[in-house]
């Protein structure tokens, strides 16, 4: 019976490894980054500009996994692109106080219905520390699980 057991863990583990999917802790995973100032001769002033981690460049262009809560970008329905969040609106980024590493925009391949509640999302994770008018992580061919 305890072999059948140890068998089982041992399946549930190489199948994960070979799923293709990098499998987060969750947004914790993404917060090994650095926030500096820098100019930008476009704007004309300085903008934050983000410094990545290695364990976080190596996600760049892979499938992550993460639970979060959606922040419109217009209206309370269906989008294809919204905001990502870690924590709940009143909490968020925008409105609470948290870092700029606990939200993402997500591009989505099919629209995902507004709910306040907590959700799970995949998709191909993209590294922004060049245009200061996006957001540092940009979650693209998104899907509800």
């Amino acid at each position: 019976m305890f072999s059948r057991f140890i068998f089982y863990i041992f399946s549930i583990f190489l199948f994960q490894l070979n799923s293709g999917i990098t499998q987060t802790s969750g947004w914790d995973q993404l917060s090994d980054v650095t926030i500096k100032k820098e100019f930008n001769d476009y704007l004309g002033f300085e903008v934050e500009v983000p410094e990545f981690s290695d364990s976080i460049k190596k996600l760049q262009g892979s499938t992550i996994q993460l639970d979060g809560y959606i922040i419109p970008i217009e209206g309370y329905k269906s989008h294809t692109e919204f905001i990502f969040s870690a924590y709940p609106y009143n909490m968020c980024y925008f409105c609470g106080g948290a870092g700029p590493e606990t939200v993402m925009e997500v591009e989505a391949q099919k629209p995902i219905e507004f709910t306040s509640e907590k959700i799970s999302i995949q998709g191909i994770l993209h590294l922004n520390s060049k245009d200061p008018n996006r957001l540092m992580f940009i979650l693209e061919k998104a899907e509800l699980l």
